[in-house]
C-alpha cells in the first residue's frame, strides 16, 4: 500500500542550499532532489513537492509558465501582467533525480504554486503529475 506525503519547500529553506546565483527553474530542480532524498524507499511511496512562487523576491513574480519534458528539460517562462514573456529559465539538473515519463505544460497566474506529483518505482523515481 502506497503512503502519500506532502513536501512543502520555502523560499527559506532554499536560500540556505541554492544561493542567490539560480534561476527559477533550478530551483524547481532543487525542490525536486531535495523531495527526493525525503520520499520513502517502498515501492509506490508517493510525495508532492509544493513549488512557491515567487522563489526569489523579485523574480518571476507575474504568471509563468513551466515545462517538463520526456527528453529532459524544465523549462520556465515568467510572464508580466499582460503575459508577455519576460524572461526564460531552463535546466536538466533534475534529470539526475527522476524521471520524467510524458511531457507537461502548465500555465500558473502570478504566486500560484506548483505542485509535482512523484511515485517511487523500483529504484526509480517517476514524476507523476504536475499541476
Amino acid at each position: 500500500m502506497s503512503r502519500h506525503y506532502s513536501y512543502l519547500l520555502s523560499s527559506m529553506l532554499l536560500a540556505g542550499c541554492s544561493g542567490d546565483w539560480t534561476d527559477a527553474a533550478t530551483r524547481i530542480a532543487y525542490d525536486i532532489e531535495s523531495a527526493v532524498d525525503q520520499l520513502g524507499r517502498s515501492d509506490g511511496d508517493r510525495l508532492t513537492v509544493e513549488h512557491l512562487t515567487p522563489s526569489k523576491g523579485g523574480e518571476c513574480a507575474g504568471p509563468y509558465t513551466v515545462q517538463l519534458d520526456q527528453v529532459g528539460a524544465l523549462i520556465v517562462w515568467c510572464k508580466d501582467g499582460a503575459g508577455t514573456t519576460v524572461t526564460s529559465h531552463s535546466t536538466s539538473y533534475h534529470n539526475n533525480h527522476v524521471v520524467t515519463p510524458k511531457t507537461w505544460i502548465v500555465e500558473k497566474g502570478a504566486g500560484e504554486s506548483l505542485l509535482i506529483d512523484l511515485e517511487r518505482q523500483g529504484t526509480r523515481v517517476v514524476i507523476k503529475d504536475v499541476r
